[in-house]
C-alpha cells in the first residue's frame, strides 16, 4: 500500500504528561516504531521510491508541519503519533534516515517504518525503495550501538527495558499476495493461503526475537486490518459500496489468529523477562467501518482524496482548481484519507481502544497498561 491498514488538544496532552509523571516519576516515553506506510514517519523521504507522501495535501491536519506534508501517509497524525503524544512523548520520533535522528534515541525514540514495505524482503519491489522489516531492525541495531556509546551498557539495557517497541506490519505483504506481482516465492498462488500465513509469521516471530535479543522487552504487534475493505481492494475486485473481499479478509483473519498464538506462546517462554501485547486493529478497524455513523463518521466506503477508482492518486497540483485530485470537504467525517490509509480521524479511534480498552482489543493488557509495567 501502500498498506491498511487519540486526542490531539494540548490540555489533553497537558493532562496525559503531568498523569505519565506522577504514576512513574522516572519513566519517561521512549518509543521505536517499525512497519510500514500506516506508521511511516517520513524516512521514504530519503529514499529513491515511488511509496512517497511528500507533497500535499498530505499532512494537511499535521498541526507541527503547518500543514504541510511530513512523509506520513495520511492527512495528520499516525496512531503512533497519538499514542505518543497522549501518553506524553516529548516529541514524535524522528525518521531513522533524517539527519541527526540519532540524537533523539535516547529521550524520544526513533521511527524506522517505511511505506510498501513488509516482513518478507521481497514485498514492495514495484515500489523500488523501501525498507523491509528485517533492515529497519539492522537500523535499530545500529541506533542501540550509538545509545551504548553514550550511556553505556547498563544503562542502555534500563532504557530498552522500558521502552515501547512497536511494530506495524504485514499489510503489503498481503496485497502483494493477492496482485501476484512478479516476485520470487509469492508471485503465483501456489502457495495456500494457509501456508503463505504461516510463512509470514515465522518470519515475523524471528525479527521479534531478534528485537528481544537487542534488548527490546516491551512491544506492541499490530495485527492486520481489514484489507478487503479498504477502497483499493474493493475497487480492483470490483466489489460493491457497503461490501468487502471476502477472500482477502479472511486470509488476514487467519494471518492474525495465528500470529496472537504465536505472541501467547511467547509471553509463556520469556515471562517475566518481556511482555509481547497483541493489538487487535481488525476488530477495532471493522467496527468503525460497520458502525461508523456511532464514531462521527459519514462515509466508511470511499476515500477522501484520490477518487473512488485508478489510479487513485492523492495530490494537489500549482493550478488548484485543475490539477488536483479530489479532496472531501470534511476530513473528519471520512474513514479512509485515501485509497489505502485511514483519516487521522479513524487513527484516533484505533488508537485510543488500543490505548484504554479491554483484553478483546489488546491483549493480554492495553499499551497504557503496558507503559506502567514494571519488570522490576
Amino acid at each position: 500500500m501502500d498498506s491498511i491498514f487519540f486526542l490531539g488538544t494540548h490540555s489533553l496532552f497537558t493532562f496525559f504528561f503531568a498523569l505519565s509523571l506522577q504514576i512513574l516519576p522516572g519513566f519517561s516515553y521512549t518509543s521505536f516504531v517499525f512497519g510500514d506506510s500506516l506508521v511511516d514517519g517520513g524516512n521514504n523521504n530519503y529514499l529513491f521510491t515511488l511509496s512517497k507522501a511528500d507533497a500535499p495535501p498530505y499532512g494537511i491536519d499535521f498541526t507541527p508541519s503547518g500543514g504541510q506534508p511530513t512523509g506520513r501517509f495520511t492527512n495528520g497524525r499516525t496512531i503512533s503519533d497519538i499514542v505518543g503524544e497522549a501518553i506524553g512523548a516529548q516529541s514524535y520520533p524522528p525518521p531513522y534516515l533524517a539527519p541527526n535522528a540519532a540524537a533523539y534515541s535516547i529521550h524520544t525514540g526513533i521511527n524506522y517504518a517505511s511505506g510498501a514495505s513488509g516482513i518478507l524482503d521481497e514485498t514492495g519491489t514495484l515500489f523500488i525503495g523501501r525498507l523491509p522489516l528485517k533492515e529497519q531492525i539492522n537500523n535499530f541495531e545500529k541506533t542501540r550501538e550509538y545509545i551504548v556509546s553514550v550511556m553505556g551498557v547498563t544503562n542502555t539495557t534500563n532504557l530498552l527495558k522500558n521502552a515501547i517497541f512497536s511494530i506495524t506490519i504485514g499489510s503489503n505483504d498481503v496485497i502483494n499476495y493477492f496482485q501476484r506481482p512478479m516476485i520470487p516465492f509469492i508471485g503465483s498462488n501456489s502457495v495456500s493461503p494457509t501456508k503463505f500465513q504461516d510463512f509470514l509469521v515465522s518470519n515475523l516471530t524471528l525479527q521479534l526475537e531478534q528485537l528481544y535479543v537487542l534488548g527490546a522487552r516491551k512491544f506492541v504487534v499490530v495485527g492486520i486490518g481489514p484489507l478487503g475493505c479498504i477502497p483499493f481492494i474493493r475497487a480492483i475486485n470490483l466489489i460493491p459500496s457497503g461490501k468487502c473481499s471476502g477472500e482477502v479478509n479472511a486470509l488476514v483473519q487467519g494471518y492474525n489468529q495465528k500470529l496472537q498464538a504465536k505472541l501467547d506462546q511467547m509471553n509463556k517462554d520469556l515471562w517475566p523477562n518481556s511482555v509481547f501485547v497483541y493489538a487487535n486493529s481488525y476488530d477495532i478497524f471493522r467496527d468503525i467501518i460497520l458502525n461508523y455513523q456511532k464514531y462521527g463518521f459519514e462515509d466508511n466506503d470511499g476515500p477522501c482524496c484520490g477518487g473512488y477508482f485508478p489510479p487513485f492518486v492523492c495530490y494537489k497540483g500549482r493550478d488548484h482548481v485543475n490539477s488536483s485530485s479530489y479532496l472531501c470537504s470534511d476530513r473528519k467525517k471520512y474513514v479512509f484519507w485515501d485509497a489505502y490509509h485511514p483519516t487521522e480521524a479513524a487513527n484516533i479511534v484505533v488508537a485510543d481502544q488500543l490505548m484504554n480498552g479491554d483484553k478483546s482489543k489488546s491483549y493480554p493488557m492495553n499499551i497504557w497498561e503496558l507503559y506502567n509495567f514494571d519488570f522490576n
